[in-house]
């Protein structure tokens, strides 16, 4: 399967969370902080959103850093995946 996002939506796959410290702690999975880090897999087209003209400004492959708690998790074919908005993406990292 394939996912396509509609208007201003964008398809990331979040980095997994690390599961030690460095200093070599192993965290459990409740005490592992939420990444923020995710590569951009499916870009919607934009269009208007709200009444207003939204040009995207990420393509397939960027590395950015999206808001800790947005979008909604699915899981597809085995992947998880995290669809938001383009204003959840904070910035682009290069």
């Amino acid at each position: 399967m394939i996912i396509k996002p509609l208007l201003d939506r964008v398809v990331l796959k979040v980095e997994e969370a690390e599961e030690k410290t460095k200093s070599g702690i192993i965290l459990s999975s409740a005490a592992q902080e939420k990444p923020q880090f995710a590569t951009v897999i499916a870009v919607g087209p934009g269009g208007v959103v709200d009444g207003k003209e939204v040009e995207m400004y990420v393509q397939e492959g960027d590395k950015v850093i999206a808001s800790k708690y947005a979008g909604t998790t699915v899981k597809l074919d085995g992947e998880e995946y995290t669809i938001v908005s383009q204003s959840d993406i904070l910035a682009k990292v290069e």
